[in-house]
């Protein structure tokens, strides 16, 4: 009841200062003063300042929206967690392109396409000892191939 009253006094008042504007040749600006006024009797008259009364005082009501800001903090928080899984930006970025680029090894610097990779030969360092390396190498090209598949095994959990 008090609302309402309340309302009908403020449209009474911004009716009144329409008119005084309107008096003194600004129109535009009295028209707009009188629709500005009109707006909370027709709150009144439509129903919704007893709606938003009736809300307002209810003690449920209150604890209807505690219950939604708590709802939207635990969202916000187990978001926030979830960006800071503990791992650094970098790394994540490293997930995201290894994703995007299967046909290089996890491990490997150059993509394992062909029948072996060479990421993993040793550089001669003198004229006799490079023989030896070509050999091992020649011996463990099978297990390159195979290192390779076992890597997208293990990469998809398999």
């Amino acid at each position: 009841m008090l609302a309402e009253t309340i309302c009908s006094a403020a449209s009474a008042a911004g009716l009144g200062i329409a008119a005084i504007t309107a008096y003194r040749k600004r129109f535009l600006t009295a028209a707009r003063i009188a629709a500005y006024s009109l707006v909370p009797l027709g709150l009144v008259l439509t129903g919704v300042v007893a709606w938003v009364s009736g809300i307002a005082f209810k003690p449920s009501v209150w604890i209807g929206f505690g219950v939604l800001g708590l709802s939207w903090l635990l969202f916000m928080t187990t978001r926030a967690i979830e960006r800071r899984s503990g791992t650094t930006r970098a790394e994540r970025r490293a997930a995201r392109a290894a994703e995007h680029d299967e046909a290089v090894a996890p491990g490997a610097s150059t993509p394992s396409l062909g029948a072996g990779s060479t990421a993993g030969q040793a550089r001669p360092t003198a004229g006799g000892a490079a023989a030896k390396p070509k050999r091992r190498q020649e011996a463990a090209a099978p297990a390159d191939d195979f290192s390779d598949i076992e890597a997208i095994l293990k990469k998809h959990g398999i």
